[in-house]
């Protein structure tokens, strides 16, 4: 997370959504500085701010789902960063998901597992992110697949001059194609069923190909009824699995 008390701003980053670039550049040019850790949330910051910092604007990124599960696959089957290689204490790994993606490093690189097999065994249930959590709260959230111009608006929303476009930062290797030609036609009704309901609630679209079929109320059901859990897991107990 990255907070600017001079310009009165707070960064919430999400894995994925380029918030490597956007973190370096506002440490860089705009007066920000690292506070509690990369992934926090909003929830965490506001449990330790003070009224004042609690009017800061606040803004975030989010990204196609679709294209986050691709980027997902790759960082753990090629090691982004050493993270799953690096000697760490267990314990470090407090996170549930960290602790997945560590099995499933494991996993894939034992059974050489493609993303169709990745995508069934931990795309199960309705995606979410904990953007959703504050999302009252955010007054700006950008979009990765249009993170330049978004970040100039929040540049400007904030009260700043934009010094310079924003340099790509933190690419995941080993991709070399579409993300939604990773969707076989065997994974198309799930990946409807997993990331539909996010994707309305967002306004992304499928592929045409893929149809237009409404979203049924049970599968929105389900999403709100998962979301709920997830919030009380992001909100409670996120610091200390």
């Amino acid at each position: 997370m990255i907070i600017s008390h001079k310009n009165k701003y707070v960064f919430v980053e999400l894995p994925r959504t380029g918030t490597t670039a956007v973190s370096r550049e506002l440490c860089q040019l705009y007066g920000g500085e690292r506070i509690l850790r990369k992934h926090a949330t909003y929830y965490d910051f506001l449990k330790v701010a003070s009224p004042e910092e609690k009017q800061y604007f606040v803004f975030t990124c989010i990204r196609n789902p679709l294209d986050d599960a691709v980027s997902h696959y790759y960082k753990i089957k090629t090691n982004h960063g050493e993270r799953y290689t690096k000697v760490i204490k267990p314990s470090a790994r407090r996170r549930l998901a960290e602790r997945i993606d560590a099995l499933m490093f494991k996993y894939i690189n034992r059974k050489d597992a493609d993303f169709s097999d990745f995508f069934k065994r931990v795309y199960i249930f309705p995606y979410n992110s904990w953007v959703s959590m504050n999302r009252d709260q955010y007054n700006f959230v950008m979009r990765f697949e249009n993170l330049s111009n978004d970040f100039a608006i929040a540049i400007q929303m904030i009260g700043l001059d934009l010094k310079r476009p924003l340099p790509p930062r933190n690419v995941t290797s080993s991709r070399s194609r579409d993300f939604t030609t990773y969707y076989t036609e065997d994974l198309i009704p799930r990946a409807k069923r997993v990331f539909g309901p996010f994707m309305q609630e967002w306004g992304y679209e499928f592929p045409k190909e893929w149809g237009n079929d409404p979203i049924p109320w049970w599968n929105q059901m389900e999403f709100q009824v998962i979301t709920q859990i997830r919030k009380i897991y992001w909100s409670y107990l996120r610091t200390y699995i």
